[in-house]
């Protein structure tokens, strides 16, 4: 029955290698998807179109049954007069076409606010993203180091045994096993920690992702949109507050109530038909509250509204400066600095094939390209941030996978 078991373990090479990799697009899809704090805004936009379909309906009429005149005697209710009517109450002209647009720019701040959090969401989730990216890179890396230090540390001790190089190589090379073994440690950490972020934003906190599938590449240019969905909301919520301004206004004027109703008088045995119309005296109640405060809620708005505008200028203008210091960082690592490490690396061990230098000098050597190729996934990783704040602030969405 080995057969067997060799066979499941085929079939679960086979199933493991089927799992389909995780890129940026469909992490982006997926977050769009289960991400609860985007489909709570959804919700809220679904509410205000529920608000907004409200407030143009008119109030209900009211069904009026009276009874007046009823004699105390014993002949009751067949000697009164008894009435049942309707009852509408009609605002005053302009009202509720008040209220339907304020609920239109309701609705439109709340998809505004939604477009918002989808932006937000796609820069955590492409910031998410590009961490574990770096981070795979930089674990990559420290292992390679470490596997360097421990053959180093395992030629070391060759030589030590055979006389030809004191204890004193053998305990550096120990500490630089060490000190590669704790880096590891901390880099296996650190991509712990960005998957977990990941998978969170995923909506799927308590799974295990998928093998990445990306590259921290030089970042394109942003797609500027031409409006950023907050400042949409802003001048929603500006014209919104102007409208409810304009309502306030109108609220002193009274709504009138008409009325109408039919019955009979039982006593003299007639028909009788009851007309009644009511409004309200605005005599101490002049809505003065409610108009102070739409205006200064409508200033508010205004002010709100150009506060935002700055606001998203000085963020562009910020993610732009870092994406160029990230993007000129990244060309010196590219065009002199790594170069320039992995040329002293070759130089390093070609004088250690001809026995001028010794074993440690060539770690000393191999542990600097190593922490230059750490700082260069690190700035690789800074200039796709400075992009995604970029796109964020701009309105634009990702033109990279």
């Amino acid at each position: 029955m080995r057969w067997l078991s060799y066979a499941a373990v085929i079939l679960a090479a086979q199933a493991a290698n089927a799992v389909e990799p995780l890129t940026l697009s469909r992490a982006l899809t997926e977050a769009a998807r289960h991400n609860p704090s985007l489909r709570a805004a959804q919700a809220q936009v679904q509410a205000a179109g529920g608000r907004s379909l409200q407030s143009r309906l008119w109030p209900n009429p009211e069904l009026e049954l009276s009874v007046e005149e009823v004699p105390m005697n014993r002949s009751g209710l067949s000697r009164s007069q008894n009435m049942i009517g309707l009852a509408q109450t009609v605002p005053f002209p302009g009202k509720k076409a008040l209220d339907g647009r304020i609920g239109r720019q309701e609705l439109n701040a709340a998809e505004a606010e939604y477009y918002v959090r989808e932006r937000e969401l796609t820069r955590e989730v492409s910031a998410a993203f590009y961490r574990a990216l770096a981070a795979e890179k930089k674990l990559g890396v420290s292992r390679d180091l470490l596997a360097l230090s421990a053959a180093s540390l395992h030629a070391v001790a060759k030589r030590v045994e055979a006389g030809a190089a004191g204890a004193q190589e053998n305990l550096r090379a120990e500490i630089e096993t060490e000190r590669a073994g704790l880096d590891v440690i901390t880099a296996d950490r650190e991509l712990a920690e960005a998957q977990k972020t990941l998978a969170t934003l995923l909506g799927r906190p308590a799974q295990q992702l998928e093998p990445l599938q990306g590259d921290l590449t030089l970042a394109l240019p942003a797609t500027v949109g031409s409006e950023h969905p907050r400042l949409r909301a802003a001048r929603a919520s500006q014209q919104r507050a102007e409208l409810e301004y304009r309502r306030a206004r109108l609220e002193p004027l009274p709504d009138v109530t008409l009325g109408v109703a039919v019955g009979r008088d039982t006593a003299a045995d007639e028909s009788l038909v009851a007309f009644r119309v009511s409004l309200p005296l605005p005599m101490f109640d002049r809505a003065q509250g409610r108009r102070r405060e739409a205006r200064a809620l409508a200033e508010a708005a205004r002010f709100d509204a150009t506060a935002t505008e700055l606001r998203l200028t000085q963020e562009s203008d910020v993610a732009r400066t870092r994406l160029k210091a990230a993007s000129d960082q990244v060309t010196a690592y590219q065009t002199l600095i790594l170069p320039k490490a992995e040329e002293a690396l070759r130089l390093v061990r070609g004088a250690f094939e001809a026995g001028k230098i010794g074993l440690l000098d060539l770690v000393d050597t191999q542990r600097t390209l190593a922490e230059v190729r750490l700082a260069y996934w690190g700035k690789l990783l800074e200039l796709n941030l400075a992009q995604t704040d970029l796109e964020a602030s701009a309105g634009a969405s990702s033109a990279k996978e």
